[in-house]
């Protein structure tokens, strides 16, 4: 991408003569006070909330304060480029959109709970198909991989693996994930337990026991299998969801909306999975074998022995992990904390950025690894500060969540090409014309 800053600037300011003002609010906090208007109350909660009082998803922000982007003047910056290249691949941008799950909850509120509930991710595909920029597909995604690979087209796509505690369907994903034409493969480790989620626990609400966002469990077959399992009375049966003390055969309002939650998102008629016990035994599934807290580095290298592609690291914070993982046969580090979502009061995963970065480049094959960052990215300024700290790209998260719940594709697309064209003017100012010529000289403190 050249130029895009002037480009949007422009096309911004032009609408603005015919009294046409952005649809997508351009600041953070107008962009997320608006989607928290449109979304559901608990769409809201499980796409915005982080851990406990919130204290790391504040200090997440907080952190970038810290720094200063020094400007500079006098330099040629009249031809500009935001091209950069990971894992072998040139890209438009050094910015990824990130994987979230349970996407549906994002257009709850235009399409309602008893509508389709798998029409989000395509809508997130066609705007990185627009662009040219890879969707990292989540493992809670609200639609098959396949689908959305198929509505990628030729746009890169990388899977996100939540590692279940039964291996079958770990290895069944990875291998549905080289199939779809994913070009690398994420390794979420900061799930292995579910951080305390206050906001979702004040609603009572996990998205999960209704159904929402396990797409790619209920169209894979090494899950189906331990389903039909359960059904077949092998498995031993898990407590069901919807069990909140009321009296026998006297369900409550709330415990038929879920069981209809999850009969609609179910493979097959709504009617038959009503009548059948397929779709609340999925659902008692997954909650028997999402996460796994008995993961090791020694199983990252059973995974490694599995795959041919490329394995990244997420949820890295410390140096020593970063040297451990790539010692087990990562070949990248993501560093974040789940965007504050797991350990309240952490620290700011801006703040172990550059750790990791140095720990990773003094190794001897350390220049060729990526680093990649996420966990509090809103602006390009932002993006321009984690790149000057040593990340190679960063992933979008919230941002493009709220444009999609304002705008569809157009949303999300918007909300992209503003963080870019911040990042382009920014580099502007700071006297750069390249994303590999911004680093720590572009900061101060």
């Amino acid at each position: 991408m050249r130029n895009i800053g002037r480009a949007v600037q422009s096309a911004i300011y032009r609408d603005g003569v015919y009294g046409r003002r952005p649809l997508v609010p351009t600041r953070p906090d107008a962009l997320a006070a608006a989607a928290r208007r449109r979304m559901t109350r608990t769409g809201w909660a499980y796409v915005s909330g982080g851990a406990g009082a919130q204290r790391t998803l504040a200090v997440n922000r907080e952190a970038f304060g810290r720094y200063r982007i020094v400007p500079r003047q006098m330099v040629d910056v009249g031809e500009r480029s935001l091209t950069t290249t990971l894992l072998g691949r040139e890209l438009p941008a050094p910015v990824l959109y990130g994987p979230v799950g349970a996407l549906e909850l994002a257009v709850q509120h235009r399409r309602g709970r008893a509508a389709a509930p798998r029409a989000a991710e395509p809508e997130l595909a066609a705007a990185a198909r627009g662009l040219g920029l890879p969707v990292v597909i989540s493992s809670q995604a609200s639609t098959p991989m396949e689908d959305t690979a198929a509505a990628l087209g030729d746009s890169p796509r990388w899977f996100q693996l939540y590692w279940s505690s039964d291996d079958t369907v770990a290895e069944s994903f990875v291998a549905r994930a080289e199939a779809s034409g994913c070009e690398a493969i994420v390794v979420t480790l900061d799930t292995h337990v579910l951080g305390w989620r206050t906001l979702d626990l004040d609603l009572g609400y996990l998205p999960f026991a209704r159904a929402e966002g396990i797409a790619q469990y209920l169209s894979d077959p090494a899950f189906q299998a331990l389903v039909e399992a359960r059904v077949r009375g092998t498995a031993a049966p898990a407590p069901s969801p919807d069990d909140d003390g009321a009296a026998p055969g006297r369900p409550t309002p709330a415990a038929v909306r879920s069981l209809l939650s999850m009969a609609r998102h179910h493979p097959g008629p709504t009617w038959r999975n009503l009548t059948q016990p397929s779709a609340r035994a999925a659902v008692e599934t997954f909650l028997d074998v999402f996460s796994r807290s008995t993961l090791t580095w020694k199983d990252l290298a059973w995974l490694r022995e599995r795959t041919t592609l490329p394995l990244l690291v997420k949820g890295i914070q410390h140096p020593d992990d970063a040297r451990t993982a790539l010692d087990h046969g990562a070949d990248g580090i993501i560093v974040s904390n789940h965007g504050g979502r797991q350990v309240d009061n952490a620290v700011a995963s801006l703040d172990t950025l550059a750790p990791v970065v140095d720990a990773v480049r003094a190794r001897p094959d350390g220049a060729d690894v990526p680093v990649l960052f996420d966990s509090g990215i809103r602006t390009g300024a932002d993006v321009f500060t984690a790149l000057a700290l040593g990340a190679d790209a960063v992933l979008l998260g919230r941002p493009w969540v709220y444009g999609l719940a304002l705008a569809g594709s157009h949303g999300v697309r918007a909300v992209t090409e503003h963080v870019l064209a911040e990042l382009d003017l920014t580099m502007a100012l700071a006297g750069v014309s390249r994303t590999d010529q911004i680093g720590r000289h572009n900061l101060a403190q």
